[in-house]
């Protein structure tokens, strides 16, 4: 499938920009009081989108199928394809700059689903195989594995559906606490509650099993991210997808892990509400900027909101893309 060009409201953006993988621009900031310029809701707006990654290669490898986002090294981002490979991408134009392939034990592909950058320059990656959360040197070697409860392993070892356990992974700040998310509920449980898994760091800097959460989801819609903010809530990315219609993507605002084992939580906005700035679908959708995302990660600060950034996973499918958007969140 060709590359999209990409285009906004207001411009397009010219052929080196879209080279470089930069987003394109939003309009001029909204007047104090009044919902911002290109207002996906009152607490979230679109500032652009990128296809430029969309059916591209770095290195013989294809810049696809990427689950999860994590602010890395100053200047840059991780984005890691469910296909085992970490890619290192340029923070402003999304340019990739380097890959690594993970593994496990065993050598075998992983399905990694969730990604943060630790502190300390490894990488600690879910997969919902099993599910684990496994840690990985900056180069990729495997260093160790997490402690998993029995009763979140898949089928028939424990009570997670395949594909539908370990979806998302963030650490809270301070860095002492690590946080999984299910995808979708354990047999048993009700259709509309996940679990949300913690770890707590040791001061031999490994993690431990910690406490566990409940999620109450949107009906039909899993969990495919959750990633901590600065005060130490939670972003949850909410998807789902019906044939015919295309995807449900909606982002809440969770409570923080803390004393009440229930988060709770409130909708800052359906993303098919969004302007599209002129993206395209290649299937049905409520709205053609919408795709299935996956990864998200916050990447930083301005006048008083979150800058969020958000990818698809394509699955390499000929009708869905690789498709970066930026939101400004007021949290």
């Amino acid at each position: 499938m060709r590359p999209r060009t990409l285009r906004t409201a207001l411009a397009t953006l010219t052929a080196s920009l879209a080279a470089a993988g930069c987003l394109t621009a939003a309009g001029p900031a909204a007047a104090q009081g009044r919902h911002p310029a290109n207002a996906c809701s009152p607490s979230v707006s679109l500032t652009g989108f990128s296809d430029a990654l969309d059916r591209t290669t770095y290195d013989g490898t294809y810049v696809g199928n990427l689950s999860a986002l994590s602010p890395d090294r100053r200047g840059s981002l991780a984005a890691l394809s469910d296909r085992s490979s970490l890619f290192r991408l340029d923070a402003r134009t999304l340019e990739p700059r380097g890959v690594i392939t993970l593994a496990d034990e065993n050598g075998a592909a992983l399905d990694s689903e969730g990604l943060v950058a630790d502190r300390d320059g490894t990488y600690l990656v879910s997969s919902e195989t099993e599910p684990s959360v496994r840690r990985y040197s900056r180069t990729g070697e495997l260093l160790g594995r997490l402690p998993v409860p029995d009763d979140l392993r898949t089928a028939p070892e424990g009570r997670a559906r395949a594909n539908g356990s370990f979806e998302g992974l963030t650490l809270l700040p301070g860095g002492r606490t690590l946080l999984a998310s299910m995808e979708y509920p354990l047999d048993g449980d009700p259709a509309d509650l996940v679990r949300f898994q913690t770890w707590q760091r040791t001061r031999h800097g490994d993690f431990r099993l910690g406490a566990r959460y409940t999620y109450r989801t949107d009906p039909g819609l899993g969990v495919s991210e959750v990633t901590a903010t600065p005060d130490g809530r939670l972003l949850v990315l909410e998807r789902g997808f019906t044939s015919g219609v295309g995807n449900t993507v909606r982002l809440h605002l969770a409570d923080g892990p803390g004393r009440d084992t229930v988060l709770h939580k409130r909708l800052l906005a359906d993303l098919a509400a969004c302007p599209s700035l002129g993206a395209t679908a290649e299937q049905p959708q409520p709205n053609p900027l919408l795709d299935n995302f996956e990864g998200m990660a916050v990447t930083g600060r301005s006048g008083g909101r979150l800058e969020v950034l958000i990818v698809s996973d394509d699955n390499q499918n000929d009708v869905q893309t690789t498709r970066f958007l930026r939101l400004r969140v007021r949290a």
